[in-house]
């Protein structure tokens, strides 16, 4: 392949504090794009109420953005094939805060659905840079932990940033979440200049990189349990809500309280994870991927008891958190030499198995009920973990991620 240049390992160039924060920073840049994405689910009334549409039009609002996210992944980074890395987030943050400006001020719900485009960019554009740089900042030994915490952002995001902006709508309008946002991103894209160290684009990534990269066996099949187990999951959690409500004893105010411990349980299944596939990617996902079609099925008939559905609910943000970051690993230990093409691809084919799975969710929940999208959801996640499997074992092999990873075009 012709992303084939070789870069010193990033180890020693900067002190270890200041290569923390420098995670820490792009974690945080994570966390305000998922935050912004999601925003959008916990202010859905209010933005249809606001605008005079109803909520099945105000729901494009959640789902343009992970569409033209899965078509950004891959093309931004061609698109600035020569352009410093930090350069790339910082001006991704800028756009983001001028999105989420714009958002806040539409007049019209055109104008939003404009601004949620720019969002879209800039979803795809923020991880398909982001997902590979935790080798570049913490070098070969630090690189597992680094992109477990740079991934933390999808899970602290749902935990505390999407639950915070739908409270400040709530108290003070929805327009105003959207503007605490804005200033959020800016906020970032200085910590992002400040902090981290030049990423200048090595070996740019072509047009032809992707063609080259889906020649990769392990890759396909990667990404083929990817699109499954993303798909499946966001066919039933999209409507979490209905299915508990469903079950007897949980009323609308204990909802939010059960899905703020699904989050926090993603969070530990984020670091857990991150562990387990630093080690060995195909052993994260075979468990992941077990897990969560088991769980995800088991809401079916835990519908009846309080108790066992908080209990399969927990499980299943354990399981889906990490997710992310093992698929990452897998990527990376499939193309070692490719990473930023790769990564850019894997957010891709991430961001649109998030739109099909809302999508695809809907139309068999209109058919089928809320016991319709669980049994699809376990369905999907069970084909993944056979895509996995017949992989075969030397796809996630120890080290592969770390001592791959340090070599590419970036």
């Amino acid at each position: 392949m012709s992303q084939s240049t070789h870069l010193p390992l990033r180890t020693g160039t900067l002190p270890r504090p200041h290569t923390r924060l420098a995670v820490l920073v792009v974690a945080a840049a994570t966390f305000t794009v998922v935050t912004t994405e999601m925003l959008a689910v916990g202010l859905l009334t209010s933005v249809g109420s606001g605008l005079h549409v109803s909520d099945g039009t105000a729901g494009l609002a959640v789902t343009l953005p992970g569409v033209v996210a899965g078509l950004a992944a891959p093309l931004l980074p061609v698109a600035a094939r020569r352009v410093d890395r930090r350069t790339v987030l910082a001006a991704l943050m800028t756009l983001l805060a001028v999105a989420n400006v714009v958002s806040a001020l539409a007049p019209a719900f055109g104008v939003l659905l404009a601004a949620r485009v720019l969002v879209g960019v800039c979803i795809g554009g923020v991880w398909a840079v982001a997902a590979g740089l935790g080798v570049r900042l913490a070098g070969e030994e630090g690189a597992g932990r680094a992109t477990a915490v740079i991934f933390s952002g999808i899970a602290v995001a749902s935990v505390l940033g999407v639950p915070a902006g739908t409270l400040l709508g709530e108290l003070a309008g929805w327009r105003w979440g959207f503007a605490a946002l804005a200033v959020l991103a800016l906020a970032v894209a200085g910590l992002l200049v400040a902090v981290l160290p030049r990423l200048p684009a090595h070996g740019g990534i072509g047009p032809g990189a992707f063609r080259g990269l889906l020649r990769i066996g392990r890759l396909r099949a990667g990404l083929l349990a990817v699109t499954l187990l993303v798909t499946g999951h966001f066919a039933a959690y999209t409507y979490i809500r209905p299915v508990l409500e469903r079950v007897p004893g949980i009323g609308a105010g204990l909802i939010g309280v059960l899905l703020l411990a699904y989050g926090t349980a993603g969070v530990v299944g984020n670091f857990a994870g991150g562990e387990v596939a630093a080690r060995d990617p195909r052993r994260a996902l075979l468990l992941i991927c077990a897990l969560l079609a088991a769980v995800v099925v088991l809401m079916v008939p835990a519908g009846g008891s309080p108790a066992a559905s908080v209990a399969v609910l927990v499980v299943w943000g354990l399981a889906y958190g990490g997710v992310s970051v093992s698929a990452q690993n897998w990527v990376m230990a499939a193309a070692p030499d490719a990473r930023e093409a790769a990564s850019a691809l894997f957010a891709g084919v991430f961001n649109g198995a998030i739109a099909l799975g809302a999508f695809t969710g809907g139309r068999v929940a209109d058919g089928h009920g809320a016991g319709g999208v669980l049994w699809l959801g376990g369905g999907l996640a069970a084909l993944a973990l056979v895509a996995v499997a017949c992989a075969g074992p030397r796809g996630g092999r120890p080290g592969r991620y770390v001592k791959g990873a340090a070599t590419g075009a970036r």
